[in-house]
């Protein structure tokens, strides 16, 4: 059985404490399953999603409500207490260089975009969404280039690369406790509409979502250091009806080009 569980937390996997502490929380939770062991994942992250043995991991909430809706369960999402990530929502931080004199988003129409892929719902979907208001002839960027992460889209800022980039509110908030470095070149110009946070999941044939959502907060309360450094007080109950939301959000950004 052990060589079939497939099991990671892989969405904040820094700073180094933080991807520490998920680590920590994932074996205490896989150990009140009755698992003592599992392989950490090497592949994709889609891969993980869709692996038929999958038993827990977490994805974002766009490719949960677009791609994989009909090919996992939902487990549940975390009640943050953080700033900007409060009561199972979170939002994404609009970031823009420091030193930039520019007080308001619209003062950015035609500058340099940054965004972390096509399918995240904090780096793109709710960007779009912000942008509505602010769009000319469906367009807000001259440019914009993916950079694979929310951390290289906040370095690209900070080095003057790129201008503007959201930012899921859960990473900036980490990165602010935990490597400060990483963000003192930028600065929060706005916040973006609220969405659910990112939903944990398992296979269509795992277990029952309540004994994994249970064991995850056994986990928690046993590890209150764990629970504090990822400022997540609890695993609540959600439903895939729960990121209808991120596609009406879609929707009605469906002029805006990036």
């Amino acid at each position: 059985m052990t060589a079939e569980v497939i099991a990671e937390l892989p969405m904040y996997p820094a700073p180094a404490a933080v991807g520490a502490a998920y680590e920590q929380w994932l074996r205490c939770t896989l150990e009140l399953l009755g698992i003592d062991e599992h392989t950490p994942w090497k592949g994709s992250l889609e891969a993980l999603w869709l692996h038929p043995h999958l038993l827990l991991a977490q994805t974002c909430g766009f490719p949960l409500i677009t791609q994989l809706k009909e090919q996992v369960r939902v487990v549940g999402q975390p009640c943050f207490d953080l700033p900007d990530a409060q009561n199972g929502k979170h939002c994404s931080v609009l970031v823009v260089r420091a030193d930039d004199p520019r007080e308001l988003l619209a003062e950015y129409f035609n500058c340099r975009g940054a965004y972390n892929s096509l399918d995240s719902n904090s780096g793109m979907n709710l960007l779009r969404h912000a942008l509505i208001p602010h769009v000319r002839q469906g367009r807000f960027f001259a440019s914009a280039q993916a950079t694979g992460s929310h951390r290289e889209s906040i370095a690209q800022v900070a080095r003057g690369e790129a201008d503007l980039a959201a930012i899921d509110s859960v990473t900036f908030a980490y990165l602010a406790r935990y490597a400060p470095d990483e963000v003192a070149g930028v600065r929060v110009l706005g916040r973006t509409a609220s969405s659910p946070t990112l939903p944990y999941i398992t296979a269509l044939k795992g277990p029952d979502p309540q004994v994994l959502r249970a064991a995850m907060n056994g986990a928690l309360q046993a590890l209150p250091e764990v629970a504090l450094t990822l400022g997540i007080v609890a695993v609540r109950e959600a439903e895939l009806g729960d990121y209808g939301v991120l596609l009406r959000y879609r929707d009605e950004a469906l002029g805006v080009v990036i």
